[in-house]
C-alpha cells in the first residue's frame, strides 16, 4: 500500500496496489502487518457499513475518553467527501481539517486517529461507506461538533440547501462550545 501523509500529523491517505486485467481487478484492502509498520500498531475490533443517498452528511462525530476510536474508512460504491477534524486542545493543528474524496473508483482510504472528529458527505447518487474501528461503539460516550461550524470552514462540496442531516446532527455544538474534547498531551492509545 502507498501511504500519503496529510497536512495533519497522524492522518493518512492510503492507496492500495491494484492488479487488473480483462477479468477485473484484485487488491488487498487491509494488511495488519503493513498498517502496523507504515502507520501505527493498531487492533481494529469492529467493521461498520452505511448506505446513504446524495446530500446525506454524517458528522462530525467522535467518542470520548477511553472510548475514543481510530477509524480506517473507505467507499465501495459511489463517492464521498471524507473529513477529519483535529479536536485535540493544545494541538498546533487544533480546529484544522483534512478533506479527501473517497470513491469506489479511486479505492483510497483515510485513517483518522483518536482525538479527531469525523464526518462525510455523499457526492454521488448513492454511496456505500465502510469503516474499521479500534474501539467498540459506546452510545453514552458519543460526542460531536456542528458540521457547519464557520471556524472549521469545511467545504462539503454540496449546497447547504441539499444537505440531509439526522435530527441529532442538526443540534451539535460548535467547536468552541463543545464541553468535552481531547488533550493534545494525552496519549489516547496508552
Amino acid at each position: 500500500m502507498n501511504v500519503i501523509k496529510t497536512e495533519i500529523e497522524g492522518v493518512f491517505i492510503i492507496e492500495p496496489r491494484i492488479f487488473g486485467d480483462e477479468r477485473g481487478y484484485f487488491f488487498e484492502s487491509y494488511s495488519q502487518r503493513e498498517f502496523d509498520e507504515k502507520i501505527r500498531p493498531i487492533n481494529f475490533v469492529q467493521d461498520n457499513e452505511s448506505k446513504s443517498r446524495y446530500g446525506v452528511l454524517r458528522g462530525l462525530h467522535f467518542q470520548k475518553g477511553r472510548h475514543a476510536q481510530s477509524k480506517l474508512v473507505r467507499v465501495v460504491q459511489g463517492r464521498v467527501l471524507d473529513v477529519a477534524v483535529d479536536i485535540r486542545r493544545g494541538s498546533p493543528t487544533f480546529g484544522h481539517h483534512v478533506a479527501v474524496e473517497l470513491s469506489a473508483d479511486n479505492k483510497r482510504q483515510l485513517f483518522i486517529p483518536r482525538g479527531f472528529a469525523h464526518g462525510f458527505s455523499v457526492l454521488s447518487e448513492e454511496a456505500v461507506f465502510q469503516y474499521k474501528c479500534d474501539n467498540a461503539y459506546a452510545p453514552d460516550e458519543e460526542g460531536a461538533i456542528a458540521w457547519d461550524d464557520p471556524t472549521i470552514n469545511i467545504d462539503w462540496r454540496i449546497p447547504a440547501a441539499d444537505v440531509i442531516l439526522s435530527e441529532k446532527d442538526k443540534h451539535h455544538p460548535k467547536l468552541d462550545e463543545a464541553p468535552e474534547l481531547f488533550d493534545y498531551k494525552t496519549d489516547y492509545y496508552a
